[in-house]
């Protein structure tokens, strides 16, 4: 469960507001402010709401300790205003808090929306007090739904669907949030902001893809990063390792997996011209899981040996979910990523039974939304049956939450940008989905040139979810969006510190896709110097 919630946490927008932008934004009309008064504001309800409630609390600042699950703090927040606004939509019966926090001095012009991280639809109060450090108001929304492992707004008394608080997570709670917050900020300082700025990972990605798909209007830039989208699919997806070994019967050790994986990565790790224990292209590589079979591996002082059956269970993972006739569903792990963080399991009782723990989020998802049974279990799932709940999904929620509308063109016309960094090596959230989602991006609107003048994609070798967030690996993303939005600089590299094979920080220039980072014959590995952006080639 620590694992768990380190990831959930890695996932908290907080991390992308924490590396900040050096920039200084003024308002644009350069009007004199107005004295600065922490009260309660008018506001008026975004279309479909009403507002229940306003209030407005003064806060001290120092440091703020994050609720719930993911918890965390920060330091050093200064004094700021807290403005609590309370929405229903009359007959839904939900009530979201919309928190605003302004900082009572040393406002930088910018507003920032926050988003959340698995079932969180919001922030915990770290990112927000992140925000307000560096000069930022700031805005996030529960949704009126719970914790980032609280489910129990799923399904109502009757045992459906909740539709209205799905709505609320899935989509208009992050535009009603942008709507109050900015009305807030006006209130607060007697002027709006001068620019406007979404940031968040997994979750919170997916929340500002959808605002960029939805609200174009909403957000002058989007930092979306490890994106959620096409959530009624991988969702379903990263069940997948968990079905796999149920009916293989076969469920590899912790360290049996990370001996796949090493393995992987060392056989592929030169194909950008040198061996720095980084795999540039995962999609090019093409280890053989069976190339181990026989092989002893140590775990926790039991010699183990690699089976024709293990490395069935890592192929079928690697590969992605299929049906029974071999028809691809998904993409899988990314070779390079931690399998056990979807194939964990218990260790064998006496008798040799093992019992699998599927990752909370997708189990969740398919129990409540998908079967609408909280006592499914998916331990007996078939791959039949895997299949069927796979496209029960797609036909009930893609329109719902799959965020994946690739028609960006009121996006692009409203001048916003849009900017997203994705690990391959992510465990939870397959790269090769946002790689999808682009490449559909540039079938709509015309083309790779089209689209990066408004929207790039950087790959991270080597990085886990949501891990160039501070605790494994970091990229100032934000700053590479203001200076986009701001003064047109377009961002042609995203500079990074990356974490290699062997635990070791390197610095990388990620290329902004499809481009791969190549070595260049010289220079210290360990350089972001050393390497250069080229297109792949063809394989």
């Amino acid at each position: 469960m620590r694992r768990l919630l380190t990831v959930l946490a890695a996932g908290v927008p907080l991390a992308a507001a924490v590396y900040l932008p050096t920039a200084s934004a003024e308002p644009r009309d350069g009007s004199a402010a107005a004295p600065f008064a922490c009260s309660a504001p008018s506001v008026k309800a975004p279309a479909g709401t009403k507002v229940e409630s306003v209030t407005a609390v003064s806060q001290e600042g120092g440091t703020v300790h994050g609720t719930g699950a993911l918890g965390g703090t920060v330091t050093g927040v200064p004094a700021y205003c807290e403005v609590t606004v309370t929405l229903t939509h009359p007959g839904d019966g939900d009530h979201a808090k919309v928190r605003t926090w302004l900082p009572v001095s040393g406002w930088n012009g910018r507003f920032q929306g926050l988003g959340g991280a698995a079932y969180l639809a919001g922030d915990n109060g770290v990112g927000l007090g992140t925000a307000v450090k560096n000069g930022y108001a700031a805005v996030s929304t529960d949704a009126g739904v719970g914790d980032a492992l609280d489910t129990s707004w799923a399904l109502d008394s009757e045992g459906q669907v909740n539709t209205a608080l799905l709505k609320n997570f899935a989509s208009r709670s992050q535009h009603e949030a942008a709507v109050v917050g900015k009305e807030v900020v006006d209130a607060i300082y007697g002027k709006g902001p001068a620019y406007s700025y979404f940031t968040g990972c997994s979750t919170g990605g997916r929340q500002g893809y959808m605002e960029a798909q939805r609200y174009p209007d909403d957000y002058d830039g989007i930092l979306a990063d490890a994106p959620a989208v096409n959530w009624d699919e991988f969702e379903v997806a990263t069940l997948w390792p968990q079905v796999v070994m149920n009916n293989e019967k076969t469920y590899p050790s912790k360290c049996e997996f990370d001996a796949f994986t090493n393995a992987a990565v060392k056989a592929c790790d030169s194909l950008d011209g040198v061996k720095d224990g980084l795999v540039n292209d995962p999609s090019r590589c093409d280890f053989d899981p069976r190339r181990l079979i026989g092989t002893k591996v140590v775990c926790e002082g039991r010699e183990l040996t690699i089976t024709a059956a293990d490395a069935t269970v890592v192929r079928k993972v690697w590969d992605g979910p299929r049906t029974v006739s071999g028809k691809k569903l998904w993409y899988g792990v990314p070779i390079g990523a931690d399998i056990w963080a979807l194939a964990g399991h218990t260790d064998p009782d006496a008798d040799g039974n093992v019992v699998g723990t599927p990752f909370p989020v997708p189990a969740a998802w398919v129990k409540l939304w998908v079967a609408k049974d909280p006592s499914l279990d998916i331990s007996k799932v078939t791959y039949g049956q895997f299949t069927q709940l796979f496209q029960q999904s797609q036909a009930e929620y893609d329109k719902v939450i799959g965020t994946d509308d690739p028609d960006l063109t009121a996006f692009r016309k409203s001048g916003g940008k849009l900017l997203s960094w994705h690990g391959d090596a992510d465990e939870y959230i397959p790269t090769q989905g946002t790689v999808q989602y682009r490449e559909r991006v540039e079938r709509e609107l015309g083309g790779a040139k089209r689209v990066d003048d408004f929207y790039r994609l950087f790959l991270a070798p080597g990085t886990n979810h949501c891990g160039l967030n501070g605790a494994d690996g970091s990229a100032d993303g934000l700053a590479a969006l203001t200076a986009w939005v701001e003064h047109g600089k377009a961002p042609k590299t995203l500079p990074a510190t990356l974490i290699n094979a062997s635990g070791q920080s390197v610095t990388r220039d990620l290329c902004s896709y499809p481009q791969v980072s190549r070595y260049k014959g010289y220079g210290d590995p360990a350089v972001a110097s050393s390497f250069k952006c080229v297109f792949p080639s063809r394989h």
